[in-house]
């Protein structure tokens, strides 16, 4: 069984975005691991696993627009399902 259910990964298009304060405010805020959070004032690339997938959503879309949302289930594919 896995501790963290939910390969979670996005893009975030904005402006004057600042991605260690991305990555501190995930890492202090949300349960999980393997986060990456690089880009750069404009576009941000988050790759997280965790188990609340849309809180993790949630705080990003307040940063800008999200786009290429994947939230996949690695327990699934774990068991050898579609994930």
């Amino acid at each position: 069984m896995l501790e963290y259910k939910f390969d979670t990964q996005l893009l975030i298009e904005g402006t004057e975005l600042d991605e260690d304060a991305i990555h501190d405010y995930i890492t202090e805020n949300f349960d999980g691991d393997c986060l990456i959070a690089v880009g750069d004032e404009e576009l941000i690339k988050i790759h997280y696993h965790t188990n609340e997938p849309w809180k993790v959503l949630e705080y990003c879309s307040s940063l800008g627009d999200i786009y290429d949302v994947v939230a996949e289930n690695m327990q699934r594919q774990e068991d050898g399902l579609q994930g």
